[in-house]
């Protein structure tokens, strides 16, 4: 079960609720799962409880135990705890399975993993100053609210820069009023889109202009162009291009990804042992997308999908190096091989995929 799952189960709980009449209370539009603290119980953790509580008249305790009785025997979840004043606290079942279910929905999905409806009834207008970073951070967030099934259109208050559309922003309208989309710093010293492009290129201006959060100051210089570890623009393309080449080279020698890893001889890894503890940090964040790709159209936020790219890239090399998915030397390809590989091709697609919103190309070869 994969944390978009979970919150789908626990919505269909709530309106199982109301049906029922245990509950009276509108039922909310999504319900939101996050990762369990440190320290905390359980997988995941909810509040919608402590949510409910007032609309239905009911301490936020019983109406835990109400939405605890409904979701304790869906599959996927093994237990269901209540916490504090009224959290639920989900300790999912086989977490094997579940790494697999989100290996198999990074696989099916591709780079719309992560996409979603979430925001579907919801329609926006993003009005913006004729300035760089305002223009290109309006796109991306455009195109994170298209991802999550949302409409809507960008307006600039005078015509566009002609230079704009090599950054990959299109303009609806201009001149109309405004609905400010947030507060965009611009960039120093009122630098132009056609002077950006000119000394950095389109992909590390755009990640120039989105990497920091809208109120803080763009870091536009050269350590953007630097084709090392230290420049977190080429790790991330530099991690989707080593996940590529891992790919063609289990090609050339003979095998190819499988999450599920059936059939090992009693000497071979298990897929369970392959999903060791360098795993664990990039196959949570390849769960944590979805809700990374959502929270980043929520809050108008291109930077989090950014950041998350990074720490993806980061947990990448972590595992790769640790857990390497191709043979070396005479080993012959195993079940953790290819266990491996399938982990490394979906941390790859996840990454080609943000880039694609953030509008950064994801070259397959650096």
């Amino acid at each position: 079960m994969t944390p978009a799952d979970l919150s789908r189960t626990v919505l269909h709980a709530v309106r199982r609720a109301v049906d029922e009449d245990a509950l009276r209370a509108p039922v909310p539009a999504r319900v939101r799962v996050e990762r369990t603290r440190p320290g905390g119980s359980g997988d995941y953790a909810c509040a919608v409880a402590l949510q409910l509580a007032g609309p239905a008249a009911l301490p936020a305790l019983e109406v835990a135990r109400i939405l605890r009785e409904r979701v304790v025997a869906e599959p996927g979840v093994g237990r269901v705890e209540i916490t504090g004043p009224g959290f639920l606290s989900f300790t999912l079942d086989a977490p094997a399975e579940s790494d697999r279910a989100v290996l198999a929905a990074v696989r099916e999905q591709g780079l719309a993993y992560g996409h979603g409806d979430a925001l579907r009834d919801e329609i926006h207008q993003f009005h913006h100053a004729r300035e760089v970073r305002a223009a290109v951070t309006a796109q991306a967030v455009f195109r994170l609210l298209v991802a999550q099934g949302a409409r809507g259109r960008t307006t600039c208050e005078q015509a566009p820069d002609p230079d704009w559309v090599r950054l990959g922003v299109t303009v609806n309208a201009y001149g109309t009023p405004p609905t400010p989309l947030t507060e965009i710093r611009p960039v120093p010293a009122g630098a132009t889109a056609g002077e950006l492009l000119e000394r950095l290129g389109p992909d590390a201006a755009r990640w120039g202009l989105l990497r920091a959060a809208g109120h803080d100051r763009a870091a536009l210089g050269p350590e953007l162009l630097v084709q090392g570890e230290a420049n977190p623009l080429f790790r991330v393309r530099h991690a989707h291009a080593r996940a590529r080449a891992l790919t063609r080279g289990a090609a050339a020698l003979g095998f190819t990804a499988e999450p599920t890893a059936h059939g090992e001889s009693p000497t071979e890894p298990t897929a369970t042992t392959a999903h060791d503890a360098a795993a664990r940090p990039l196959l949570d964040l390849i769960a944590d997308h979805p809700g990374i790709l959502l929270a980043g159209a929520r809050h108008r936020a291109p930077d989090r999908v950014a950041r998350q790219l990074e720490a993806v890239a980061h947990a990448f090399f972590d595992f790769h190096d640790s857990c390497p998915p191709l043979p070396a030397g005479d080993e012959k390809p195993s079940a953790a091989h290819r266990a491996r590989l399938a982990i490394a091709e979906a941390a790859g697609t996840v990454l080609a995929g943000g880039l694609s919103l953030l509008g950064i190309r994801a070259p397959e070869h650096l």
